[in-house]
């Protein structure tokens, strides 16, 4: 049967076989990788009738397959001997199959009629009654030697020592017979025998060997006595043979004893011993036949559910666990319940490849035909992966989560939350959190499909870890972007299950560590404000206290953070993917919503949903009510107390602490301008005001001074807040003004702060920042900024570029292509170009880029180019005589509008030419159908003195128009959308050129000075000085309205801004 390159046989010169590696009861382990030798058919082995086919099985080799999990060979190719290791005799003695099975009764040396073990033969296992030593010092009952040596064993059963003597044994040792006897003697009727009774070891040991042959003869014993008869046989079989085909015989009818006796004690106890344990596990090593493989996983994971020092027999050598997880990886997915029960290391599973493999499993076809075990392999799978999941590092996870979700067994592993075992429930919510934490998008698969009910019915009977894992996940599951799914959970949750969850709850919010109650306590709160909020609630006070500590404990960070995102999850704003959509959602109350339906349409895309809007206003209306139910309780806790935490944690040097008490302080705040007034503001006044004021006056972030401005705009509307903002009015001024450009909560303070201080000199008091003489160039006839430069033209044709460097200018580029002076300087956003145009009767184009402006093409005009404006396909100028000249960019055609008047300024908006005239009218034409209305009708000649319109500015839908002051008006105020005079501006100076910005007015007058004009009250607020004996030829505004640039006819140019 045996293959001559079997290295385990040797054959000596007579031709009998040299069991020099005699069966070992602690085997050498072999590495899986041993086991990948190809198969080879041996021509001499051995086949068995047909009449022994119920007891054995032919042996089938098992294809592999990569793509299914199919059974699969756990070797190539295998010796026909076991593979067993040189060992003591004390080893021997300890572990001989038959010390095992007289252990089952009684132990040798113990007891009161049990003999010594030196009288008991290691053989038979019975009182010695020939006794015979060996010339290695083992003794043994003769006929037992004797049958030994005969079936051509050459050695020592013990020491494995070679016997010289050959099959003539020693004389009786009759010092130990004598022994004995006088044992006997004193323990009369003890005639020691484990199987009961003394049996001749032909009959009882050997002969039993022949009848292994016939099978037919175990199964017609009907008996449990005969059964276990036949179990011990089949149990020395398989620790003592030599036979790799005897030993997987035995496997066989082992397992066939124990299915026929229904797991009994009895036999249980026989076949739990180390010895036996390693033999199974030195047979499995060897065999190639499925049937057998899957006899022995099956009987070590009988065992080892019912008893844990199999699985601590196992366990002692680690290529145990490696050939176990290869046999499951190979096809015998029944192996798969036995690596569970040995509950390997989740580092060594997972280098042992074993994830992918348990993603199959957990597909429903992947599970073949398996017996039936004590548990399935789907539970093992779910309850490994859990383990795996629970234990990995950051990175491992990350990868096996990926695979995971990949795989798309969420649905598979949902079905686990109605498993019968805990520890499969407890597994599968282990897995689902951590996929939603990984990629939130699964958690609404998870909440459409979950059955919770099963989960919550195990809460008070698991551990305290495992407890966590469970609020943890239903945590997560609430954070829906819709609130009345989340809802739907929430009322789930308090409804279902055998015991009250919210006590339950509290119970264990009680006794929970402060890193891990805010979790607790959050979903207590989302519990108990399933109603309206009532005045008293145990539960709400006790959570909210929780909080509160938790936020305040700084000895703990962890716990300060878990606090604080948990009070801002509260809002109960989320994005398909679970993301906390608080920052966003407070930013577009700013009115900075740019960002926010930037990312609100990503996600849509991302995960391809859309909203119906019907649905999208009621779920807005139910989270605003949720909003403000949260926030009435949270801010009326013991009259603020939040707040004061809150203050404590804008006060940490731990930046995402600081971050995230920042944003929950401003929705808290902000919501205290919504909810009826409970008294609660100025408790958040005395708390937070200040830290509000540094943070925006200060932080550098943005975003985080936008935050804090939607809290100060709550104080602004309180009487006592705003007296208290009085003494920051300053820095909250200049604040607001940079942030009035990208939000309007920024300008309607604006609005509300220049009511109340219209006459105070801080608000809008300016500083000079800069002078620049460029008095070589000549005059400085026009001046425009665009892109974060400033662009100047100049009376001897230059035009410079200027760098805004904040507080100064610094010229970056000077060109100078037109030959006479540059009148007008016109930006076209919508291309990045410069317009300019000049004296010389040219219209050039330049091109605006980082390094400066590049010359692209030249227009010749007719005329001088006395003021320009500019649009997609057109520039209007006016010409040296009277009307407006049209140019057309495409064909270079022009033609005069407005011929009967001569224009002094001009203004272009939306296709819509405005016109101030000499003779103080103002005209608007429509470019498109060539109609035109009166908005000023023309005044005659005073004194022979005319009274022309020197400025004109469209802004905000008015018309602003300035002209000398022959009415006391100097400055005047049209609608565009019906040319209603609205408003007036009274000075004495005569204004030449005139900038308008968000919240003031800028006047160039005569004599060198600056007038300034709030826009809103329309009176006068501050007056700049640039020179006496100068005249302001040009004014103008950077993009956000904060500085004001100043051309003279000194040929200098000045920067002013708000300090």
């Amino acid at each position: 049967m045996w293959t001559e390159a079997d290295k385990s046989i040797e054959l000596s010169n007579n031709g009998t076989k040299n069991l020099s590696r005699f069966p070992s009861f602690f085997p050498e382990r072999v590495s899986p990788r041993f086991f990948t030798r190809n198969q080879v058919d041996d021509p001499n082995a051995t086949h068995y009738s047909s009449s022994d086919s119920e007891a054995e099985t032919e042996v089938e080799s098992i294809d592999i397959n990569k793509e299914t999990i199919k059974p699969m060979a756990l070797f190539d190719s295998q010796p026909a001997h076991k593979q067993k290791r040189p060992f003591s005799a004390e080893e021997s003695s300890r572990s001989s199959p038959f010390s095992v099975m007289g252990d089952v009764d009684s132990s040798i040396g113990g007891g009161k009629h049990t003999p010594p073990k030196d009288f008991v033969c290691p053989i038979t296992t019975h009182i010695f009654d020939d006794p015979v030593t060996l010339e290695t010092g083992q003794t043994y009952e003769r006929k037992a030697i004797q049958e030994w040596l005969e079936r051509g064993n050459s050695t020592c059963p013990i020491t494995r020592q070679k016997l010289h003597t050959g099959t003539v044994l020693p004389k009786t040792n009759y010092v130990l017979k004598r022994l004995i006897a006088s044992w006997k003697e004193q323990n009369p009727g003890s005639d020691y025998s484990p199987y009961g009774g003394v049996q001749a070891v032909s009959e009882s040991k050997f002969g039993a060997s022949i009848r292994l042959a016939s099978p037919n003869s175990v199964i017609s014993q009907a008996t449990v006595d005969a059964t276990m008869s036949e179990l011990r046989l089949a149990i020395t079989d398989l620790c003592t043979s030599e036979v790799l085909r005897d030993a997987e015989m035995a496997v066989l009818r082992i397992e066939r004893c124990w299915q026929e006796a229904n797991a009994d004690s009895e036999m249980m106890a026989m076949l739990s011993k180390p010895p036996v344990v390693n033999g199974f596990v030195e047979t499995m090593f060897n065999s190639v036949d499925t049937k057998v493989l899957r006899s022995i996983v099956f009987l070590l994971t009988e065992l080892g559910s019912r008893d844990d020092n199999v699985i601590q027999t196992l366990k002692r050598v680690d290529s145990d666990v490696e050939c176990f997880v290869e046999l499951f990886k190979k096809g015998l997915i029944e192996a798969l319940v036995l690596v569970h029960l040995l509950r390997p290391a989740a580092e060594s599973l997972v280098d042992m490849d074993i994830v992918d493999y348990l993603l199959e499993v957990l597909d429903d076809n992947a599970n073949g035909d398996v017996p039936k075990m004590y548990i399935t392999a789907k539970t093992a799978a779910v309850i490994l992966l859990g383990q795996i999941l629970q234990n990995s590092n950051e990175a491992t996870l990350t990868e096996i989560l990926k695979s995971v979700l990949s795989a798309k067994v969420i649905e598979k592993v949902l079905s686990s939350l109605e498993a019968e075992r805990v520890e499969e429930k407890v597994a599968a919510v282990s897995i689902l959190l951590r996929c939603m934490l990984e990629d939130g998008k699964c958690r609404n698969i998870i909440a459409s499909k979950a059955k919770l009910a099963g989960v919550l019915e195990i809460f008070v009977d698991v551990n305290d870890y495992e407890r966590f894992e469970i609020v943890h996940f239903l945590s997560e599951l609430i954070k829906l972007n819709r609130r009345s799914l989340n809802e739907q959970i929430l009322h789930i949750l308090k409804e279902e299950g055998t015991f009250s969850t919210m006590h339950s709850l509290l119970t264990y919010l009680q006794n929970t560590p402060q890193t891990q109650s805010p979790i607790v306590a959050g979903l207590l709160l989302q519990l108990d404000l399933l109603v309206e909020p009532r005045k008293m609630s145990i539960y709400r006070e006790e959570v909210i206290d929780a909080l509160i500590s938790s936020l305040r404990n700084s000895e703990s960070p962890v716990a300060q953070i878990s606090a604080a995102e948990t009070l801002l999850s509260l809002q109960g704003r989320f994005s398909y993917s679970g993301k906390s959509l608080s920052r966003a959602i407070l930013l577009k109350r700013a009115g900075i919503d740019r960002s926010y339906r930037a990312f609100m349409r990503k996600d849509q895309r991302r995960h391809n949903v859309s909203a119906d809007p019907q649905d999208t206003m009621e779920e807005e209306k139910a989270a605003e009510d949720w909003e403000k139910r949260v926030a009435f309780v949270l801010v009326s806790h013991e009259f603020g107390l939040l707040f004061e935490a809150l203050a404590e944690g804008l006060d940490n040097t731990n930046e995402d602490l600081y971050s995230i008490c920042l944003m929950t302080a401003s929705w808290l705040v902000h919501m205290l301008s919504i909810l009826p007034d409970t008294g609660i503001v100025g408790a958040a006044r005395v708390c937070l005001l200040k830290r509000f004021v540094s943070i925006f006056r200060s932080d550098k972030n943005t975003e985080n001074r936008v935050l804090s401005m939607i809290a100060l705009n709550t104080f602004v509307h309180d009487p006592e807040g705003l007296h208290d903002l009085s003494v920051h009015m300053k820095d909250i001024l200049k604040g607001l003004r940079e942030l009035k450009k990208s939000s309007v909560m920024a300008f309607e303070m604006l609005k509300v702060l220049s009511e109340e201080h219209d006459t105070s000199a801080d608000l809008w008091n300016h500083q000079e920042l800069c002078q620049e003489d460029c008095s070589e160039n000549g005059e400085v006839l026009t001046i425009t900024c665009f892109k974060g430069k400033l662009f100047s033209g100049h009376s001897d044709g230059t035009i410079k570029v200027w760098a805004n460097k904040g507080s100064m200018i610094q010229i970056i580029q000077e060109v100078r292509e037109h030959t006479k002076p540059v009148t007008s300087l016109a930006v076209l956003q919508s291309t990045d170009n410069l317009y300019s145009g000049s004296l010389d009767r040219t219209v050039r184009v330049w091109s605006v880029e980082e390094d400066g402006i590049h010359f692209e093409q030249v227009e010749e005009m007719k005329d001088q180019i006395n003021s320009l404006v500019v649009a997609n396909s057109m520039a209007c100028y006016i010409p040296q005589g009277a009307g407006v000249k049209v140019h057309t960019w495409n064909n270079g055609s022009s033609k005069l509008l407005n011929q009967n008047k001569y224009a002094k300024c001009l203004a272009l908006l939306q296709g819509k030419l405005y016109c101030g005239c000499q003779d103080n009218s103002i005209q608007e034409i429509d470019l498109v159908t060539g109609t035109m209305g009166n908005i000023q009708n023309g005044s005659k000649k005073l004194i022979k003195r005319a009274s022309p319109i020197y400025a004109l500015q469209v802004h905000d839908g008015f018309i602003y128009a300035a002209s000398s002051s022959f009415d006391g008006s100097i400055v005047k105020i049209w609608s565009t959308s019906n040319y209603n005079l609205v408003g007036s501006l009274a000075s004495t100076m005569e204004v030449r050129t005139m900038a308008v910005g968000s919240e003031l007015i800028y006047l160039g007058c005569k004599g060198g000075t600056v007038e300034v004009w709030c826009k809103n009250k329309y009176n006068k607020v501050e007056t700049l000085q640039t020179c006496s004996t100068t005249k302001i030829h040009c004014l103008a505004l950077d993009a956000n309205h904060d500085m004001l640039l100043v051309g003279t006819s000194e040929g200098r140019i000045q920067s002013w801004t708000l300090s």
